[in-house]
């Protein structure tokens, strides 16, 4: 059985919670990806910020970036697979909450994320089909 743990991208890096968003972007530009998962003081997985976000919920609403935190884009509770649970019920949750990232967690840890990439590399391509067709279908019902 293939796992969460065996396709993620290992190494995810959180941003804290309290880091405002142009050294969140700049974070994301030096890692080179689109998007970070928000932790807490606490290390707990508290949401997911993109660079879409950023654009769209602080830019494009005329906020500050120096002076809006990533805390304040996540919004809903974050989801997430554990690292044991197996490549389908990724690609279900995914599909259910029309997202393109999934984190996973092991012993109450960010230990990666999966992402849409991931899962095409690792399933055939009429079920790659259904999470695309789900993440076009409609805004997400959570933060992505």
């Amino acid at each position: 059985m293939t796992t969460a743990k065996d396709i993620m991208h290992r190494g995810a890096k959180c941003v804290d919670a309290n880091t405002n968003l142009t050294d969140a972007s700049r974070m994301m530009r030096d890692l080179g990806v689109g998007a970070l998962p928000i932790c807490g003081d606490d290390g707990k997985l508290k949401g997911i910020i993109t660079d879409r976000d950023i654009v769209i919920k602080c830019l494009a609403e005329g906020k500050d970036p120096n002076t809006c935190n990533a805390i304040e884009l996540a919004q809903g509770r974050p989801f997430y697979v554990d690292a044991s649970d197996d490549v389908e019920t990724v690609l279900q949750q995914m599909i259910q909450h029309k997202i393109k990232r999934l984190p996973v967690i092991e012993n109450r840890e960010l230990v990666g994320i999966v992402s849409e990439a991931d899962l095409a590399q690792h399933l055939p391509e009429n079920q790659i089909g259904r999470l695309v067709e789900a993440i076009k279908s409609g805004p997400a019902d959570h933060v992505s």
